[in-house]
């Protein structure tokens, strides 16, 4: 994976050098928005929306091998977006993946993950561009009014707020993203894909029947205890083209 571009100067985000911002009033549409620009902004353009209720961002990055296993990145993604949530999170809430695109707090759905690639990619071919997202819920709105408390009890989806993340405004997150997912590109370039997919496989719930491996095409291989017989396989690419995280009927996370 590689960035390019250059800082735009916004005064709203601290971006690593070679990145450029573009913020979107309340509710547009970060991935959406991305994907149309990825084309003509390129690699490393950030695209964030300004809303008090939801952190949501995406990234454009430009791979240098062929989308079948560049979609790997989608890994380095979720990884960096963990990390800034658990800069600002008890260490005793720990921040959990639900492959391949689900985030959850402590048992809480608070987000998760989107991919796109351009109409018609082919996976053997190098993409000019991918987009991975990032939505996270900041708040859970009131049931009945400013002095109605929630009531969580009966839902399965959490919070930044809930879980006792306290952020002056989500740009801090989305700048920490920005941080860490540069620091697993690097390890990408000089390791290998190898340690991206051994942090990613860290922090995702697993049932203690199964020994887990990320194929070379991003694809979840699930093993037996004793042995490396491979007892199945879970497309990554089939995964992504619906999100488990989002309840289609808001197009937000569950509750």
């Amino acid at each position: 994976m590689t960035f390019s571009g250059s800082n735009d100067g916004r005064p709203t985000l601290d971006l690593p050098p070679g990145w450029r911002a573009i913020g979107l009033r309340e509710r547009e549409d970060a991935m959406a928005h991305a994907v149309a620009v990825a084309a003509q902004e390129g690699a490393a353009t950030l695209v964030y929306v300004r809303r008090f209720d939801m952190v949501e961002f995406a990234v454009v990055l430009e791979p240098d091998e062929p989308l079948a296993t560049a979609r790997r990145a989608f890994y380095a993604v979720m990884n960096a977006a963990a990390d800034a949530i658990s800069a600002h999170v008890s260490p005793e809430k720990p921040v959990m993946f639900n492959w391949p695109d689900t985030i959850h707090i402590d048992g809480g759905i608070v987000g998760g993950g989107l991919f796109a690639a351009p109409p018609g990619a082919l996976e053997n071919a190098v993409p000019d561009w991918i987009v991975a997202g990032v939505t996270l819920r900041s708040i859970v709105p009131l049931k009945g009014g400013r002095d109605t408390p929630y009531d969580i009890s009966a839902v399965k989806g959490t919070s930044l707020e809930i879980e006792g993340v306290e952020l002056l405004h989500g740009e801090q997150l989305i700048e920490g993203f920005c941080r860490h997912l540069m620091f697993y590109v690097d390890r990408w370039q000089e390791f290998g894909f190898g340690p991206v997919g051994e942090a990613y496989l860290g922090r995702m719930a697993k049932k203690n029947t199964r020994r887990y491996a990320i194929s070379d095409t991003g694809d979840l291989k699930l093993k037996r205890l004793a042995g490396e017989e491979i007892v199945a396989v879970k497309s990554l690419s089939e995964a992504l083209a619906t999100p488990s995280w989002r309840d289609p009927a808001t197009g937000e996370p569950w509750l």
